[in-house]
């Protein structure tokens, strides 16, 4: 398969008339999606916007808040002891 300056201003037109390259690919025969992409691309045709969109964040639940837990020593903390008298040797 060559790109033929037929092939060239029909790929042209559809990818300005908004066709996908899958389209494209399948009307001109004997060429990938992909081929039609790097074609495009050498011909410096206007890039089109992803359908996935970036700046939009995906909705989700908000998280289920946690109820907080009792705040404990660490175990660096010092630890009160108690004192106990120590009885003198016998």
């Amino acid at each position: 398969m060559s790109w033929t300056d037929e092939r060239i201003e029909k790929l042209t037109k559809m990818w300005e008339g908004g066709a996908t390259a899958s389209q494209i690919a399948d009307e001109l025969g004997g060429v990938s999606r992909n081929a039609v992409i790097g074609k495009a691309h050498r011909l410096g045709l206007k890039a089109r916007p992803s359908p996935v969109k970036a700046n939009e964040k995906p909705v989700r639940p908000a998280p289920a808040k946690k109820a907080k837990a009792p705040a404990e020593t660490p175990a660096s903390a010092p630890v009160a002891s108690e004192s106990k008298p120590v009885a003198p040797p016998a």
